[in-house]
């Protein structure tokens, strides 16, 4: 799992995003950032990404954000939400590949490396087969979705999310 923020946070929310949900790259480019200085980076969130597969660029894209290991990955998933908008409209899967690529070597990751990662058959399998057991376990259906302390939440703005996160740290 990828994760951020204080081990022993007394909160952990849970976040299931697809790299090719528009409304997820909305809440990375919105509220997870504030989420992130606010809750996250002072100890009080601990976050948890668990990815979703909706096709097969969400999993490779996923597949190049964990190529550069734990202390990439949210690096990376930063710059692939901000392409989304860019990369998704690419007409063929080997020019979006390249965008992943390009992503993955703006980040550091080589070439050779880049080339083992997006040919692991399989981790690919061993993604989607947690990927679908962690949604059946939470009952996901879309993306994003969170579960904080346990409760199912649906997407929401910053406001909302800190009322949330104050209300656990209250208690």
């Amino acid at each position: 799992e990828m994760v951020q923020g204080a081990e022993d946070a007394p909160v952990t929310i849970i976040e299931y995003s697809s790299f090719t949900c528009p409304h997820c790259a909305a809440f990375h480019e919105g509220a997870y950032q504030d989420i992130k200085k606010n809750y996250i980076d002072t100890g009080k969130v601990k976050l948890i990404y668990r990815e979703v597969y909706f096709d097969k660029y969400g999993l490779w894209a996923s597949m190049v954000a964990r190529c550069g290991g734990p202390e990439k990955f949210f690096g990376i998933s930063d710059l692939i939400y901000k392409g989304l908008p860019d990369w998704s409209k690419l007409g063929s899967a080997p020019e979006i590949v390249n965008e992943f690529r390009k992503i993955g070597r703006l980040a550091g990751i080589s070439e050779e490396e880049l080339d083992v990662c997006l040919q692991d058959g399989e981790k690919a399998q061993t993604l989607v087969a947690w990927y679908q057991g962690n949604a059946e376990q939470d009952e996901i259906t879309g993306t994003p979705s969170f579960v904080i302390n346990g409760e199912k939440v649906a997407n929401q703005t910053y406001a909302e999310f800190a009322q949330l996160f104050d209300a656990e740290l209250a208690d």
